[in-house]
């Protein structure tokens, strides 16, 4: 199995996923609002249709908000519950690091951070934090959105 990974940027740190887990990338999409959801949960987008919930990741790993008219971009990604879009800053590149950078995420990360990351991988100008989708996309409401 490759060991590649889509790159994306919250808040300046720099998040990857593996390859296989994403579905598309898209522009900034028209969101309907869900009444009563959880914060972390932004919207429903339709997908060709397909209805796809939105997990703002910012929210979700405790970072301040984007100000309004900040562009974002999708990432769609497919879990065990379906496809979920994932809000983030900017996408970055397609990378495969070698195996031996990787390694448990350090006690330095945020807890709320750490839950989220499986491992981090040492790049050569960068620390690659590799989310958990399945866990990035649990939150309360989102099941129950769709």
């Amino acid at each position: 199995m490759a060991n590649q990974y889509c790159t994306f940027r919250l808040g300046g740190h720099l998040f990857g996923v593996p390859v296989e887990t994403v579905q598309e990338v898209l522009r900034q999409q028209e969101l309907t609002k869900v009444p009563l959801s959880s914060p972390e949960v932004r919207g429903l987008i339709n997908l060709r249709g397909q209805i796809v919930v939105t997990v703002d990741l910012r929210c979700r790993i405790g970072l301040p908000e984007r100000a309004a008219d900040t562009p974002v971009t999708n990432v769609v990604v497919r879990t065990s519950e379906g496809a979920t879009s994932l809000l983030v800053d900017e996408i970055g590149d397609v990378l495969e690091p070698d195996l031996d950078r990787f390694e448990a995420p350090p006690e330095t990360v945020p807890a709320r951070v750490r839950d989220l990351v499986v491992r981090v991988c040492k790049l050569d100008h960068d620390l690659m934090l590799v989310l958990d989708t399945d866990k990035a996309v649990a939150v309360d409401g989102a099941a129950s959105a769709a």
